[in-house]
């Protein structure tokens, strides 16, 4: 998706070239200098040369009187360019997304006028140094492999409130797949949004998301510092069902089962969650705590082959102590018990956003308690858009 910009217009416009004309007087010599002078191509940039405290979600122009543009750059000293585009008919040219904030810009723009004669200008400027900063970090990891139920999380350092701010930093996200679906993003909290496809992602499926912040107002004073680019890849389908009626958990691969566990889940008053999780991540050895729970002195157990399933700590793990009951009765604290083998099978199966799918237990998983997009309908994902509708993403080149 594109980002709409608005801003106020800083400085005068900078009219910096022009096809240089004879000057002389009398007769055919008048005439001549009339049709050099007609014939002159000028260039005008915006903002002016020299200009400060430009605006950087205000966009830079350049416009050609005559003839066409051939070529605009946009580079900072550091040599990074600014993307832009140049209009159909390439008398026009304007940034695309915006400018990092306490930065100095040269704009280097090349025309030709109607004769094919070269014009050239150039702009310096600088962009103001925002009262507040906003910069963000992601998930996915860099180069990860998820499973298809895994959301991009878009994590940022100040709050964005009201919806015109949302609604800017939605604008500034792209989601360019190998595989183009339609997906939303959902404000989890000022400062979260993520990204879910309607449904889960295609098996395979490479994933880009850049988000274009540079420059971008997000709220009186607030600006993007940079722009942040991910690539991550989507991994085999991964589907894991566990029932808790028939203590049986059952895990899929493309469809396919794999394993059927026997498993335990919560006893009364101590339930496991029913919902669509997500595998958030995985632990080989840990000590699971009561006092993490605000019930201190009722276990302290240590575990091996743990694959968290909810922020508040529910689990599929190894349980030795209770095969007995595996398969035929739900004894564990709220976790999902699995025989030693098949735990340590499911952990070395299982990555990062493979989808887990837990029915009949009467206490519901709560939304927000860990990444859990699955928890809310379609139509109710799409209701946490400051925009209000899906985005397709683009192709990925």
């Amino acid at each position: 998706m594109r980002a709409g910009r608005t801003g106020t217009t800083i400085g005068a416009i900078a009219c910096v070239a022009a096809l240089a004309a004879g000057c002389s007087s009398g007769g055919d010599d008048d005439k001549g200098g009339k049709d050099a002078a007609k014939a002159a191509a000028t260039l005008a940039v915006t903002p002016a040369n020299g200009t400060r405290q430009v605006a950087p979600d205000q966009p830079v122009t350049v416009r050609a009187d005559k003839g066409k543009l051939t070529e605009v750059t946009v580079a900072d000293a550091k040599g990074r360019k600014a993307e832009g585009r140049l209009a159909a008919d390439a008398r026009s040219w304007r940034t695309s997304w915006g400018l990092r904030p306490a930065t100095t810009y040269t704009v280097t723009a090349k025309g030709a006028d109607d004769d094919g004669k070269a014009v050239t200008t150039t702009s310096t400027f600088t962009t103001l140094t925002p009262a507040k900063k906003l910069e963000t970090g992601m998930s996915p990891l860099e180069g990860e492999t998820v499973g298809v139920g895994m959301p991009i999380q878009l994590l940022l350092t100040k709050p964005v409130t009201g919806k015109q701010g949302k609604a800017a930093v939605e604008r500034a996200l792209e989601v360019r797949m190998s595989k183009p679906v339609e997906g939303a993003w959902y404000w989890i909290s000022d400062k979260e949004v993520d990204f879910r496809p309607r449904e889960y992602w295609p098996a395979g499926q490479k994933v880009q998301v850049v988000a274009h912040l540079a420059g971008l107002k997000a709220g009186e004073g607030l600006y993007g510092m940079k722009d942040r680019t991910l690539n991550f890849k989507v991994g085999p389908r991964h589907v894991t069902t566990i029932n808790a009626k028939t203590h049986r958990a059952k895990v899929t691969d493309g469809g396919r089962t794999v394993r059927d566990m026997k498993v335990s889940l919560g006893k009364p008053g101590d339930d496991s969650y029913t919902g669509v999780m997500i595998a958030q991540e995985k632990n080989p050895a840990m000590v699971m705590d009561s006092a993490t729970t605000g019930n201190p002195g009722a276990y302290r157990t240590p575990t091996k082959w743990n694959v968290r399933m909810t922020y508040s700590g529910t689990f599929i793990h190894s349980a030795p102590w209770s095969t007995g009951s595996q398969g035929s009765a739900n004894v564990s604290h709220g976790c999902v018990n699995a025989a030693p083998d098949d735990a340590r099978w499911f952990y070395n199966f299982t990555q990062r956003g493979d989808v887990i799918e837990v029915t009949g237990t009467t206490r519901k998983l709560r939304f927000g308690n860990g990444p859990t997009p699955w928890a809310k309908s379609w139509t109710d994902w799409l209701a946490g858009s400051a925009l209000g509708k899906p985005v397709t993403g683009t192709p990925l080149s």
